[in-house]
């Protein structure tokens, strides 16, 4: 599907759409037409939320409930989305807009209306952001597998008193960005494997003017990047590591990004059970992110550089795949014990890791679908973040936090670094204890950070990929995690704010 966002300052009574949307919320007698709302309940006679009652509609999130306008408004459709309960002071979360916007034009999509008109409750520029975010994220739909990839446009039509034009680019922006990693988090393996995945990358970058270095399975062989080689070798489909920047003139900083790239994972020669293989193309959502991350921030146009290395590769059984006890040799030197071939996306990002020392990072940020421990810990919805120092772990959830995605602080416990000891190598990929394995992950990839650097550690293993029913603006599938929190740390360290 395509959508297209304008911005209109049309009344919701004479919008011209297929629907218009408003809010309600959940009162305790029923649905209350929310701010924005008005228009549309004084062309009903003032009968909006008596209506809407009647069909046992609540206002609860999420819910959407259509009436006809019987000719009182320009649009012969009124889809009333519920907003839960009002808010405490007098404005909506950017959250409540971005998922009520969201469940609205995802069920309307779904209905086959082509023009939708909004008007919920926004009362800034930051409120009309949310509203276009979330309505360009819940018009999602992956379409490359059915009907030959053709989709049907759809217009979405942002209603305001003021000038939202910014506000409606950025939100565009970011929604571009969130939809390709979904795209390539959706794509089958036998479709996106290293090589496409480094070819995909080399288009976004040239649309975007970003510089890119993509080396191949010999080049890696030649320079040392004994993780990325070793994980990917037992596939017909060779490694690749691509490295992707947004250079501006004039910038003082710099943040590198780096996610885990693994096209699929079976586990190696550590076999997964079956089911734990079905959501495995998901497992390079770390790179997705990193990469639209910094098509996004070239886009909107910051003073700071940034850097995102995708290390890339299939993890395969065969006879040539890395066995359980090998011996490989990170970029730079160090010396890692592969006893558990599943635990193989620290091993590509260790790679990734100790090159960016040679980019002088201010941040270095990894992150990666890296651990079943992180769904265990914190569930489906929320990452984990892990970093060297107190401030930059804090600082990046607070990034996370005024992006709209939800992350939770994590430690780097000292006692379990000891796990990692190995007899015949520098350190081993896995400790003999399965208690706080997102944390050991953690640990095991600050062994790579360049000295002196400030780095942190996410782990979206529950995000990135949702097998439960649509809720808000976000899919079946691939959800697009943490790219609008990676945009917000780099216009964070560009502001002085990280």
């Amino acid at each position: 599907m395509t959508a297209t966002l304008r911005t209109s300052q049309e009344t919701p009574r004479d919008a011209r759409a297929d629907v218009i949307v408003v809010g309600v919320t959940q009162g305790p007698d029923g649905p209350r037409p929310a701010p924005g709302a008005e228009d549309v309940d004084a062309a009903l006679g003032g009968k909006l939320a008596e209506t809407l009652a009647a069909l046992g509609a609540t206002g609860k999130a999420g819910e959407v409930t259509r009436i006809a306008s019987a000719g009182q408004l320009a649009a012969p459709l009124i889809a009333a989305v519920g907003l839960g309960p009002p808010p405490e002071g007098s404005a909506f979360g950017e959250e409540a807009l971005r998922a009520g916007s969201g469940a609205a034009v995802r069920a309307l999509v779904a209905g086959k209306a082509r023009q939708i008109a909004l008007a919920l409750p926004a009362r800034d520029a930051a409120g009309a952001e949310a509203v276009a975010l979330g309505a360009l994220l819940g018009g999602y739909v992956f379409g490359r597998y059915r009907d030959g990839g053709k989709g049907t446009d759809t217009e979405l039509i942002l209603l305001a008193s003021g000038d939202v034009d910014t506000a409606a680019r950025r939100a565009r922006i970011l929604a571009d960005a969130v939809t390709l990693v979904r795209d390539l988090v959706n794509t089958g393996p036998s479709d996106l494997f290293p090589a496409s995945f480094a070819a995909e990358a080399e288009r976004v970058a040239g649309a975007a003017g970003l510089d890119i270095e993509v080396l191949d399975e010999k080049a890696l062989t030649e320079g040392g990047y004994g993780g990325i080689v070793g994980v990917g070798q037992g596939s017909a489909h060779p490694p690749r590591l691509v490295r992707v920047a947004y250079t501006p003139p004039g910038a003082a900083k710099t943040v590198v990004l780096a996610g885990k790239g693994i096209t699929f994972d079976s586990g190696g020669l550590s076999l997964k059970p079956p089911k734990s293989m079905e959501a495995m193309k998901s497992d390079m959502s770390g790179a997705a992110a990193v990469l639209a991350a910094v098509a996004a921030v070239a886009a909107l146009g910051p003073a700071v550089n940034v850097v995102g290395y995708l290390p890339l590769a299939e993890n395969m059984p065969s006879g040539t795949a890395q066995r359980p006890s090998d011996v490989i040799t990170i970029y730079g030197g160090k010396t890692v014990e592969v006893l558990n071939t599943d635990a193989e996306g620290r091993l590509v990002l260790a790679d990734a890791l100790a090159r960016s020392g040679e980019d002088s990072p201010d941040l270095l940020v990894d992150i990666a679908t890296l651990t079943g421990a992180q769904l265990v810990a914190l569930g489906p919805r929320i990452m984990g973040v892990m970093a060297n120092r107190d401030d930059v772990r804090d600082g990046i959830v607070d990034a996370a936090r005024r992006a709209g995605e939800a992350a939770w602080p994590m430690p780097l416990p000292a006692e379990l670094r000891e796990g990692l000891d190995s007899p015949v190598a520098d350190l081993a990929n896995v400790t003999g204890d399965r208690n706080g394995g997102m944390l050991v992950g953690g640990l095991f990839l600050r062994e790579f950070v360049p000295s002196g650097v400030r780095w942190a550690h996410i782990d979206i293993a529950g995000p990135a990929f949702h097998e439960g029913e649509p809720y808000g603006y976000t899919p079946k599938g691939g959800t697009g995690a943490a790219v609008r929190s990676l945009v917000q740390i780099a216009l964070d360290v560009a502001d002085g704010r990280l």
